[in-house]
């Protein structure tokens, strides 16, 4: 029925401040945190958002982690090496100052990532992000293949028994047996989630697994970005809106 009606024509409501009173909040990165870029290696995390989430790590006792598919050794990179993480899809876990919990990379991935990257040889539009356990074929700089890497993976997927993750202008594959909402499930029944009302904020597809176990759980999704058929109870516009509402939260928890 929602299909039908278009999603010109649904709307959620924005999350009240109050609903991080007492969460465990867990967010997604690109498009959420920060914008989505032409290429992986440009996005940037500044102070301001790194301060802010210190703050609010604070006022919920701990009780925040970030959830991507990006590896935790580039999350790390990026500026996140203080926070409790999930990466890969929750495939990877991390505490501060700990090692990185994670299965060996396969050499089926590396066999996928030559594959991926003698298709995209004369194509300079896309770009092949390696990562450590998985690697992810991005065509946004040219949508035109679109289809065309759809099924390199799902072929690849077949023939070397991986797991295939679609996301904006993304495939990706890696091992299986995990999502952002096993992610969810496990970091819940560890401190300093456990205990906590999940509340997970994210954009894409991807984060669909983390909204709903969030929701099995007692909490609710958070959307970024247009409406779409989702689990998530509420919505906010854009990354500008999220950080907004991470800031009206430390002030209001405080």
């Amino acid at each position: 029925m929602l299909d039908s009606l278009g999603s010109s024509q649904i709307t959620l409501p924005a999350p009240p401040v109050a609903l991080l009173s007492g969460a465990a909040l867990f967010l997604d990165f690109d498009g959420t945190l920060a914008p989505i870029a032409e290429r992986p290696d440009d996005v940037r995390v500044d102070a301001a958002l790194l301060d802010t989430l210190h703050a609010l790590r604070a006022r919920l006792n701990g009780r925040l982690a970030i959830v991507s598919g990006r590896s935790v050794a580039t999350l790390r990179d990026l500026g996140f090496g203080d926070f409790l993480m999930a990466g890969t899809h929750g495939l990877e876990f991390a505490r501060p100052g700990e090692d990185v919990d994670a299965p060996q990379r396969l050499t089926a991935i590396d066999t996928v990532e030559a594959a991926f990257n003698d298709f995209v040889a004369d194509k300079p539009g896309l770009l092949v992000e390696r990562k450590t356990i998985s690697v992810g074929l991005h065509f946004r700089g040219d949508p035109t293949f679109a289809d065309e890497s759809d099924a390199l993976g799902v072929a690849l997927a077949k023939q070397y028994g991986l797991a295939i993750q679609r996301g904006k202008m993304l495939i990706e594959l890696r091992p299986g047996g995990a999502d952002k909402g096993s992610a969810v499930a496990r970091l819940m029944r560890e401190s300093p989630m456990e205990g906590g009302v999940p509340i997970f904020i994210g954009d894409d597809v991807t984060d669909e697994e983390g909204f709903a176990v969030a929701v099995e759980l007692g909490g609710a999704g958070i959307l970024v970005g247009p409406y779409r058929t989702t689990r998530a109870a509420y919505n906010l516009e854009q990354v500008a809106a999220v950080r907004h509402y991470l800031v009206e939260g430390v002030a209001t928890l405080g």
